[in-house]
């Protein structure tokens, strides 16, 4: 851990408590909320020096620690995306803090525009893999062997058996698919759909890439759900836009919520087993 992530670990601690994080989890747009639901307290992302601004709309700039369904959660309440500094690194800073807070599981969530038919608007994508379509690396400047990351199950099977088990005590419909990061702020054509469609994508997205690839890097175990918000470009006649997008956040996010603390649950259930 480099000397600042260790002192921003040191001050979260102060603020919230020393008892170690067990779960980290990064929210997408229009899914802020969810960080209103941990019992503890919410550290503004401008007074941890070296945070992301966070500054998209339907993004939440806070970091809030404490109790949900009875583990210790750490939750970003919003992400920096590489189009808003151009820093596909944006990540690394909340991420190894979150590792120094003892986390040794990442969920991310995203908003995100589905490519199958069967997973329309409202419905969630649990991501089984994902392709880079951007080109973009987090590690890129990295000095040590240290990057050089295996991704072969990069999206880790057991975090992904137990988020399908939570989904379905629940009666809620996750299907799971891969992931296309493109790097935005501009929406895809239906060109770049039908391209990423042939290369095997299910869901496409401006961000979670740059975070699965720096938990790796960094020895968390990620898994991630995709809220469906919209249909990519070309297959259907709705009008994309963040507003859109913002929108319709709100009809997935409930399903969600109630799949992450099925999960937080039985999690807790099995280590008192």
């Amino acid at each position: 851990m480099t000397e600042a992530a260790g002192a921003l670990a040191a001050r979260i601690r102060d603020i919230a408590g020393p008892e170690p994080v067990e779960v980290g989890m990064v929210l997408g747009s229009g899914l802020g909320h969810l960080a209103a639901a941990v019992e503890g307290v919410a550290i503004p992302y401008a007074d941890l020096p070296g945070f992301p601004h966070a500054g998209v709309s339907g993004h939440s700039a806070t970091l809030a620690i404490g109790r949900m369904e009875g583990r210790r959660v750490a939750i970003f309440g919003g992400r920096e995306h590489y189009y808003e500094r151009g820093r596909a690194d944006a990540m690394r800073l909340p991420l190894t803090v979150l590792k120094g807070l003892g986390a040794d599981r990442l969920i991310l969530t995203n908003a995100a525009g589905s490519l199958v038919p069967e997973v329309p608007p409202g419905g969630l994508m649990l991501l089984a893999d994902h392709i880079n379509f951007s080109g973009l690396n987090p590690l890129i400047g990295e000095p040590t062997d240290a990057r050089f990351v295996p991704m072969t199950a990069a999206h880790d099977p057991d975090l992904r058996a137990a988020l399908r088990a939570a989904a379905a005590a629940e009666g809620i419909a996750l299907a799971e698919g891969v992931y296309a990061w493109y790097s935005g702020p501009s929406f895809e054509t239906p060109a770049e759909i039908r391209a990423i469609r042939r290369l095997g994508a299910d869901a496409v997205g401006m961000s979670t890439v740059p975070e699965v690839i720096l938990a790796r890097f960094l020895g968390l175990k990620v898994a991630a759900i995709s809220v469906i918000t919209n249909m990519g470009a070309g297959l259907s006649d709705e009008a994309i836009s963040h507003d859109h997008t913002k929108a319709m956040a709100p009809l997935g996010a409930a399903k969600l919520e109630r799949v992450l603390r099925r999960w937080l649950r039985e999690a807790g259930e099995a280590q008192t087993r």
